[in-house]
């Protein structure tokens, strides 16, 4: 299992679905983690902090008391609709940028001083980025987007390492509760080579990886059950 004993790391995103799987893991990992997002309901043994990518006026402030970082991971974004592109609405796609790409951006810009040398940085894409469908064209732009931003930093804040998890559907929160949700997701993962969706844990090991792979930057990993086939 990966170690990260003694190292500092920050999850934004980190109160609910799959940051909160990486934060738990990351703890067991031996990691002090800073669990940030809008909620204080934070995983056993995570510190709380408080951030919304929608707010960067409040960025400095919120950052200013945290030590120095090893490693930093985003999961967090504005939840966007899937429309045909004739429907979409310009509002809610903005709000996609603003929160995911640009609030992501601001952050990082006010965490630069915290970063250790060696830190790493670790962003949340998805499937659609390179899985063209009718419906999809908000979110493969926004995952696009994400996906280049972090091939650039690669590049521009070596020898810190920038890479990017491109997950397929998971089992969140955010496809709902009940036996409605069980069934919708069962019916998504028959259709999958692997015959199931990804679970949050299972994406927790690919950041651990992304975290503690010392040779790896600039990389986009996929966890997508075979949705790319």
């Amino acid at each position: 299992m990966a170690t990260l004993n003694g190292k500092t790391v920050l999850v934004v995103g980190g109160t609910h679905g799959i940051g909160r799987a990486v934060v738990e893991a990351t703890l067991a990992a031996g990691a002090k983690v800073h669990a940030a997002g809008r909620s204080a309901d934070v995983a056993a043994g995570a510190v709380p902090l408080a951030i919304d990518l929608a707010a960067p006026a409040h960025f400095g402030a919120a950052v200013a008391a945290l030590p120095v970082l090893d490693h930093v991971v985003f999961s967090a974004g504005a939840r966007v609709s899937s429309p045909r592109f004739a429907d979409a609405d310009l509002a809610e796609w903005r709000l996609g940028f603003e929160v995911k790409f640009f609030g992501t951006i601001a952050l990082i810009q006010a965490l630069l001083p915290k970063l250790a040398a060696d830190a790493s940085i670790v962003l949340t894409s998805g499937v659609l980025s390179r899985k063209p469908s009718v419906g999809g064209v908000t979110k493969a732009t926004l995952n696009a987007a994400t996906e280049a931003l972090g091939r650039n930093l690669a590049k521009e804040l070596a020898p810190r390492r920038v890479n990017v998890v491109s997950p397929g559907v998971t089992a969140t929160g955010s496809w709902g509760s009940g036996a409605a949700r069980d069934d919708r997701l069962a019916g998504i993962g028959a259709s999958l080579p692997l015959g199931r969706v990804v679970e949050p844990a299972d994406l927790a090991q690919l950041y651990l990886l992304a975290m503690t792979q010392a040779a790896m930057t600039g990389s986009v990993l996929d966890l997508e059950a075979g949705a790319l086939l």
